[in-house]
């Protein structure tokens, strides 16, 4: 017998990836050129130069020598793309845990780092790792990544969506307040967030922590913060970025570097438990089982061995900054009202409907992929991923405009 759950997953694909898909469809019919696709977060810009240039010194010095030397580092030409630990290359969890440490300030340890492919894989882990019921309850900031809801039910759990301030999507957190009790394991924050681009202040992750303290207290058995953080690097504010850890004790990272270097197909990431946690050990050991339950055997090694030279290095992230401002600033000329993004790539914007997947439609009608709010657990909205080139964007906004004449003739 085949499992139904998994069916249904396999038949029913994302709304982001079901546009996507749309997307291709379209673009064969009308031209890549007339077909506006902002429905996947696929970063548009090259990775930096340097990737491409150890990945090339790699390989080439394992097809002429006995022994690789990047940087400091020297190991065996002949594991180039074997095996690595389960949990990781060491040299490469050392290097992180340094990394994090010089840039955050933050007291990490490189013996509760696990590499994993892409933040997703990570997720996945964790959530295996901490949930152990069907009573456990994982509360998600919403509007939230949709995945979020496959991987918490995928081990067992249970979602509870936290409402937002509409005004400006930070939490509500007397909602968040009123919703934690006995059964609440985890809380997921996502900052930048996709979809909104809304980066919690450092304000906000201290609300978060202390009411997550004195629920702590209250129930007797630690609540553990998650974060979700491929979108770190992408602030165009001068904002400081409030490293979990810093603030709360039962905390872990699951980071990937899909978006700040521009290789989301590679697959490459890693969870970071809190040093602090409570039974940290067991906690680590918890996920390494948990990965090796999920058949995570390793991450790629070829990008494993690269990290220590990468770390700190981005693509040109300024083009996102200079989208999201030309996007908004026309957008909401013509007459749209969004959240201002202060990070990710994303745009949210108020749909002209209270259906929004009946607005996302209608947007398809004009060869412009939107994705419904629906999806990211919160209705009357869109998302649009604005990782495009320029002209794309400028180029979409006659389509826009007739978007919104159509709706506004209507009324």
């Amino acid at each position: 017998m085949l499992n139904e759950e998994m069916l249904h997953l396999g038949k029913k694909r994302s709304a982001i990836r079901e546009l996507f898909e749309k997307g291709k469809i379209l673009k064969e019919k009308y031209g890549n050129n007339n077909v506006f696709d902002f429905s996947i977060g696929n970063p548009s810009i090259p990775c930096p130069k340097e990737v491409n240039d150890l990945l090339i010194c790699l390989i080439n010095d394992a097809n002429n020598n006995d022994l690789i030397k990047l940087d400091d580092y020297k190991f065996d030409s002949t594991i180039l793309h074997g095996y690595t630990s389960a949990s990781g290359d060491k040299n490469s969890k050392n290097a992180i845990s340094n990394y994090l440490n010089q840039k955050y300030s933050a007291k990490t340890s490189p013996d509760y780092i696990y590499l994993t492919t892409g933040s997703a894989a990570g997720l996945a882990i964790i959530f295996k790792a901490i949930t152990n019921s069907k009573e456990n309850e994982v509360l998600v900031f919403a509007p939230h990544f949709p995945e979020y809801s496959v991987f918490i039910n995928n081990s067992n759990a249970k979602l509870v969506k936290v409402n937002p301030q509409l005004d400006t999507f930070f939490p509500d957190l007397s909602d968040f307040k009123n919703k934690i009790n006995n059964n609440t394991n985890a809380v997921i924050i996502n900052s930048p967030c996709n979809p909104t681009g809304v980066l919690y202040d450092e304000e906000t992750i201290k609300n978060i922590c202390n009411i997550l303290e004195e629920k702590e207290k209250e129930y007797g058995h630690p609540i553990y913060i998650i974060s979700d953080e491929p979108y770190r690097e992408l602030i165009y504010t001068d904002d400081k970025y409030p490293f979990i850890t810093n603030y709360y004790k039962n905390s872990i990272i699951t980071y990937s570097f899909s978006k700040s270097l521009s290789v989301p197909g590679e697959r490459i990431g890693y969870i970071l438990v809190n040093n602090e946690c409570e039974n940290v050990d067991d906690v680590y050991a918890t996920i390494c089982g948990a990965g090796r339950s999920l058949g995570h055997v390793c991450a790629p090694s070829l990008f494993q061995y690269l990290i220590p030279s990468i770390l700190g290095k981005t693509s040109d992230l300024s083009i996102y900054a200079k989208n999201a401002k030309l996007f908004y600033d026309e957008l909401t000329k013509i007459g749209f009202k969004l959240i201002k993004p202060n990070g990710a790539f994303y745009l949210f914007m108020k749909a002209l409907e209270d259906d929004d997947e009946k607005f996302s439609k209608k947007a398809l009608e004009h060869n412009l992929l939107i994705v419904p709010s629906t999806s990211f657990g919160i209705k009357g909205y869109a998302r649009i991923a604005y990782c495009v080139k320029e002209k794309q964007i400028l180029d979409s906004i006659p389509k826009f405009k007739e978007l919104y004449n159509e709706y506004k003739t209507k009324n």
